[in-house]
């Protein structure tokens, strides 16, 4: 039901014009007030930042911060139920802009991460969702992995990240979405964004104190209990409506 009122509401903005004359001058190329921003598809803009990737409108009023682990099953779960929810009804219409950050509980949140991070930032989107939507899959190679395996690609080092990558099919993933195996061996093999990802993760942890995952900031503030899409949904609704002045009545 969630779901399907979202989809409503995205559908309700998205009808949304501007009047024929307003569209007209702000199309006219010798116009001061063109914009060559994207209008209404802020869901695709994608850029890097320091800890994370952001999506949406850089300068949306409201920004969340989202904490997820690529080895966590209920991120799996935000990322499906939840994510394309926020891309129709507050990405979209630039009203929210999300900045997906992750947290490195263990190697293989390592060896994922970097993959979800390799290449152009315009693509980061599909890749964190590829690997997400695709947990259950690798997850159960993972578990039915003997314990000497499992011990190999827990060590994070550059060798056992390769072979993690390669044996859980991570690296086939986004060679079979268009990119270079050596632009992912690098990406897995590189010492350097694998510190950084780990100190970052460790920053956040510093400043937020990020108990589990999913967990959200909204507006720089970690929000208590918060962790899946049924409970960050009626924040998020609470957030965006807007209220009403005492004595007046909302009927007609």
């Amino acid at each position: 039901m969630i779901l399907r009122s979202l989809a409503a509401a995205g559908a309700a903005l998205l009808a949304l014009t501007v009047p024929g004359a307003a569209q007209q001058n702000l199309a006219d190329p010798g116009s001061d007030f063109v914009d060559d921003r994207p209008q209404g598809n802020w869901h695709a803009v994608i850029a890097k930042t320091e800890r994370g990737h952001l999506i949406g409108d850089p300068d949306a009023d409201t920004r969340l911060i989202e904490f997820v682990s690529y080895t966590c099953s209920h991120c799996a779960n935000f990322a499906i139920q939840g994510e394309p929810a926020l891309d129709l009804t507050l990405l979209m219409p630039g009203k929210m802009a999300v900045e997906v950050r992750p947290v490195i509980r263990n190697a293989l949140d390592l060896t994922v991460t970097l993959l979800a991070q390799c290449g152009d930032p315009a693509g980061f989107k599909d890749r964190h969702r590829a690997f997400m939507y695709g947990q259950k899959d690798w997850i159960a190679k993972v578990q039915s992995a003997p314990q000497s395996q499992q011990a190999v690609w827990a060590r994070g080092d550059k060798a056992s990240r390769m072979n993690a990558a390669n044996a859980l099919g991570l690296s086939d993933m986004l060679v079979k979405r268009g990119q270079p195996l050596s632009q992912v061996n690098a990406c897995v093999m590189d010492d350097a964004a694998a510190k950084a990802l780990v100190e970052n993760s460790a920053a956040d942890n510093a400043e937020f104190s990020v108990a589990g995952t999913p967990s959200f900031a909204l507006d720089g503030k970690l929000l208590e209990n918060v962790h899946s899409w049924d409970s960050l949904y009626p924040v998020l609704s609470a957030h965006f409506t807007p209220e009403t002045p005492e004595g007046l009545s909302t009927s007609g």
